[in-house]
């Protein structure tokens, strides 16, 4: 039975995102690794010490001494073990979008030599490895378990979160026989401090990871719909949840927007292949409907609002202030601050967005939003604190009230402040 040989260790991690850059250079600071990305442009600020996921810092890169980074395809020939980190992305029908994933096992296929392993780490849907990426694997001519092994360990980085980070989050391991699970085990122990686990199998590892977001999915969907219903009750939702939060029994989720390349994704591919197999989902889907109507509701309310304040909304201006899907982080994959963004064009107000963690030129890419790049005061007759980023959050609320014009609204959708010093919030 093979083990590893760590003195022959050289490791191609292809896709340099959230996920595979804090990979990389863990691995980098003990073994030969080449972090993969196609995007240049990525590549070339790596080399120079740039991150802008803020996932890593400069320090963390230079740390990682045999790490180098590559766009050259021929650059990976040599490893032994890939890893796949490439994102795995839902299309405009809810359909998983597999086109990176594909690419990246293709890629892998046209260098596997005997002996190799592979381990994905992209979220997938159970039973995808095996059905989608190891045929793919195959096209080689070299067989699964016979000339090369294969692994499955899903990625849970927490996009902007410095507590939980990569060597302190125990790791789920899988392979696609007892040799390749102990080997991939043995690989993740040499850098994560908290511990491995060790599924069953390769789609019981794939599960796991795509009911971890889905179950969250769930959790705030139930809370954005209680925030409706407290709303009609007149009784605020934060409060509501201070008081329920004193048994110790009880789960607190916060409602807010559900966006991100995870949480409002992954629940996705757990339903395509559940639908595949005859049975429709209804709870997970509910739960979606609830968090994908959250924009129009709070578009709803502040135009309620304005109207009950003689604002005419054709001659209105309002203010979104924080554009990624969560706070301090400059993600801003799948973000639900678009559509609320949408549903107040939608409505003939004029709207702008200021997001200081934002590359502007992204979001225009991605979005086509042209973002604010300097705010000025008194101009907005509504301001929706939409992302409650630490820079706003420090500038207090005499700063996001001056952005306000006279008798106008403030919307904290986080709670971010006190209930009296807004007129809505969820």
């Amino acid at each position: 039975m093979r083990t590893l040989d760590f003195n022959k260790i050289k490791i191609s991690i292809v896709g340099m995102g959230y996920v595979g850059l804090p990979l990389a250079v863990e691995f980098g600071r003990k073994y030969n690794t080449v972090g993969f990305d196609l995007n240049k442009q990525r590549i070339e600020l790596l080399r120079n010490k740039i991150d802008h996921t803020n996932e890593t810092s400069a320090k963390d890169l230079t740390k990682a001494k045999f790490l180098e980074y590559s766009f050259n395809p021929k650059s990976i020939e040599d490893s032994n073990i890939y890893i796949v980190t490439v994102p795995t992305p839902i299309d405009d029908s809810n359909i998983p979008e597999l086109s990176s994933i594909k690419e990246a096992s293709k890629l892998i296929s046209s260098v596997l030599k005997k002996g190799d392993l592979v381990i994905y780490e992209s979220t997938v849907y159970p039973g995808l490895t095996e059905e989608i990426c190891i045929p793919i694997l195959e096209e080689s001519n070299l067989i699964l378990n016979k000339d090369f092994l294969c692994g499955y360990s899903p990625e849970r980085i927490n996009p902007g979160d410095q507590l939980h980070r990569l060597t302190n989050i125990t790791k789920v391991v899988s392979g696609s026989n007892t040799e390749a699970l102990n080997i991939v085990d043995e690989l993740y122990s040499s850098i994560i401090d908290a511990g491995t686990y060790r599924a069953q199998t390769i789609k019981v590892a794939e599960a796991a990871k795509v009911i971890e977001n889905t179950q969250r999915d769930l959790n705030i969907a139930l809370v954005n719909e209680l925030s409706i219903i407290f709303n009609r009750l007149g009784i605020d939702t934060s409060a509501v949840l201070d008081a329920a939060s004193t048994k110790w029994n009880f789960n607190r989720y916060n409602p807010g927007l559900v966006g991100g390349h995870c949480i409002g994704v992954d629940p996705y591919y757990l339903t395509f292949k559940s639908e595949q197999l005859g049975y429709l989902p209804k709870i997970i889907l509910s739960g979606r409907k609830v968090n994908n109507e959250m924009p129009a509701y709070i578009c709803s309310k502040l135009i309620e609002l304005m109207k009950l304040r003689n604002i005419q909304l054709k001659k209105s201006k309002v203010l979104i202030l924080g554009f990624t899907f969560k706070e301090n982080c400059p993600d801003i994959r799948n973000t639900k601050v678009i559509d609320l963004f949408m549903e107040l064009r939608k409505n003939n107000v004029e709207t702008d967005i200021f997001d200081p963690v934002v590359n502007s030129e992204e979001a225009k890419k991605n979005y086509g939003v042209e973002m604010l790049k300097t705010v000025q005061a008194n101009q907005y007759d509504a301001v929706i604190l939409a992302v409650p980023h630490k820079e706003f959050i420090d500038r207090g609320l005499q700063y996001i009230k001056s952005l306000c014009s006279n008798e106008s609204l403030f919307f904290d959708l986080k709670g971010a402040f006190l209930e009296e010093e807004s007129q809505f919030r969820l």
